[in-house]
């Protein structure tokens, strides 16, 4: 007897408030979901389209009721130009290689990251993480994932990012990088080779998140026009006059 493969089930969750990372004094909830099963790449490719973000087996999204801050958006890689500042930022790094390794952590990345928690985000949970909880955040991943890691000509690590390959782009999920070479603005440079990256494979759009306007560490994602943000009626051009909490 042949049994036929049963799709479709999937169980979403509620989480508990906490407090919110983006907005001091609030409280965020989100809706979850577990990637598992043969079709967990299909899902998750699904669900980034929906505005959903993963982080080691699940995927996400905002429900926080009342607030409507947090926006998912993604760069439209066909019309992407870069700014003059970034293209400094591109020559400044010229001397720079990158590597693309599988979802595989070691402990050059960790040191680095470690650094980077401490110096950048020191109050935040991610600085409290141990060797073991990194190597859980690279590594567990039912999907298409890999470390781009970037290196001097002496071959030494100073930064990385994580992401993953959905059918239509890639998806920044988390990036890092030597406290001691930011005057090279990594964080932007990694971006911008995310996107000629995903331009060279021929595909559409680079997945950065959720944007919340108010948020000054969010501030950057909008230096990468063309963006576009999810709505209830899909994908579109994002509006920099977002909904505010009240």
């Amino acid at each position: 007897m042949r049994h036929q493969p049963i799709y479709g089930t999937q169980f979403f969750f509620a989480t508990t408030g906490l407090p919110c990372p983006y907005i001091e004094g609030r409280l965020e909830r989100r809706v979850v979901t577990e990637l598992v099963g043969r079709d967990a790449i299909h899902l998750h490719d699904q669900l980034s389209m929906a505005g959903f973000r993963r982080s080691h087996g699940i995927v996400y999204a905002p429900a926080c009721p009342g607030c409507q801050e947090c926006i998912p958006v993604r760069i439209v890689v066909p019309g992407f130009r870069p700014s003059r500042s970034q293209r400094r930022i591109l020559n400044k790094n010229r001397d720079i290689t990158v590597d693309e390794t599988g979802a595989v952590a070691s402990t050059e990345q960790y040191q680095i990251f470690s650094e980077y928690q401490h110096t950048r985000h020191a109050s935040g949970d991610m600085a409290k993480m141990d060797a073991y909880e990194y190597q859980a955040l690279i590594e567990e991943t039912p999907i298409d994932t890999f470390v781009a890691e970037f290196r001097t000509p002496d071959g030494r690590l100073i930064g990385a990012m994580l992401a993953d390959r959905v059918d239509d782009g890639l998806s920044a999920v988390y990036s890092f990088f030597d406290p001691d070479e930011d005057a090279r603005s990594l964080g932007t440079y990694m971006i911008l080779w995310l996107i000629e990256n995903a331009r060279q494979m021929g595909l559409g759009y680079v997945y950065l998140g959720f944007w919340v306007e108010s948020s000054r560490k969010m501030a950057y994602k909008a230096t990468f026009p063309p963006l576009e943000m999810h709505t209830p009626e899909g994908w579109k051009p994002l509006q920099r006059s977002s909904s505010a909490c009240p």
